[in-house]
């Protein structure tokens, strides 16, 4: 899961938030407990699920500053808004298209609308116990550093969530199953051990109305073998797999995680937020390094704040519980124009937004064309 945030909410802005082992080794002599099948537990002298925090690493000083420092912002043209508005009445059923076609301009007025994202692409790691079935032979990791920060772990495809197990040495031990005693199997759910399945008449009670169930002379038992075990009486252990022993160790767990910050302004009453969730737009900047610096320069002086904080907040609340790999921040220009419009003398407004010119509007002058007969 990705954890929340909580920067200042600039006014008229809308934010999302997106988000995804002590200090010695544990012994390698463990109780004959049953901790389950993948159990976890927590490591010996430490408290929670055996999270390490990392050791003392130099952070990365904040990178350069974006280049970008002229902002292109694109509009959209009368002609690519008449289409926008045309495509859309043709795709209502119950909406003429004379108003698209036969619309007067009269403004066109360019919303800059804009959306933010900083991601930091971290790594974690703990040490967790874990427990599977024994297959007869322990396949030895090759692994020689006894401490977790100090074994070498390649890093996968950046800003994708990932994770990954090594056995850490000298931490493994087999211990028989005690679910099933060591015999590798367990009674069957489905018959109870009987073998038999259950009577159809009788449901298994032996009785019929009032009397001794024909069917099954009383039994309860049908003469058909149990499907669940085919009439043996006993199934394979889901604990051990019907192998009868277990391998417990100690599991290095290293988690990439992709935290997401993201920020759009918004300050038009009359346009739900909402519908950018749905529209690409133009990137103006894609800014990645081992740590960003805060754009600074960017017309919007919200987008200057959002940035900051963001990256003040994730290098604070990250680099005291995880490694800093590498971060990305992004501005999009999402395309917004308010388009006024007269139609027999009236006047009228809608809104094309998005890469995609979608169209949104409240008020259309002539719907109902159907006719039902």
């Amino acid at each position: 899961h990705k954890q929340a945030e909580s920067l200042p909410l600039l006014a008229g802005s809308v934010e999302f938030e997106k988000s995804e082992v002590g200090s010695g080794m544990a012994s390698s002599v463990f109780s004959h407990q049953n901790f389950g099948t993948f159990s976890t537990m927590p490591i010996q002298g430490t408290s929670g699920y055996g999270y390490i925090p990392p050791p003392p690493y130099p952070v990365p000083d904040y990178g350069g500053q974006p280049v970008q420092s002229s902002w292109n912002i694109p509009s959209i043209s009368e002609g690519e808004a008449r289409e926008a508005f045309l495509e859309y009445a043709s795709s209502k059923c119950c909406y003429s298209n004379r108003p698209a076609r036969e619309m007067v301009l009269e403004d066109l007025q360019a919303c800059n609308t804009y959306r933010y994202r900083l991601e930091t692409f971290t790594e974690s790691r703990s040490l967790e116990w874990r427990t599977k079935p024994f297959t007869g032979k322990i396949e030895v990791p090759v692994v020689t550093a006894q401490l977790p920060w100090n074994v070498p772990v390649a890093v996968p495809k950046m800003f994708e969530n990932n994770t990954k197990e090594i056995m850490m040495p000298h931490t493994s031990s087999i211990k028989e199953c005690l679910v099933c005693m060591a015999s590798g199997k367990i009674s069957c759910k489905q018959c109870g051990g009987l073998t038999k399945e259950q009577c159809d008449w009788c449901k298994g009670r032996g009785i019929f109305i009032s009397d001794t169930c024909s069917h099954c002379s009383g039994t309860g038992l049908s003469a058909s073998l149990c499907r669940g075990c085919s009439g043996q009486g006993k199934v394979n252990c889901s604990d051990c797999s019907g192998k009868g022993r277990l391998l417990t160790y100690n599991a290095l767990v290293v988690k990439w995680k992709n935290d997401i910050f993201e920020y759009v302004p918004h300050q038009r009453n009359d346009f739900p937020a909402k519908l950018f969730q749905a529209v690409t737009g133009e990137k103006l900047l894609v800014d990645e390094q081992d740590m960003v610096y805060p754009v600074t320069n960017f017309p919007d002086s919200s987008i200057n704040n959002a940035s900051r904080n963001a990256v003040e907040r994730h290098r604070t609340q990250f680099t005291s519980t995880a490694r800093i790999l590498r971060q990305r921040q992004i501005i999009e220009h999402i395309p917004l124009t308010r388009v006024e419009y007269r139609w027999h003398k009236n006047s009228y407004s809608f809104y094309v937004y998005g890469n995609e010119h979608k169209v949104h509007e409240e008020n259309y002058p002539q719907k109902c064309c159907c006719t039902i007969i």
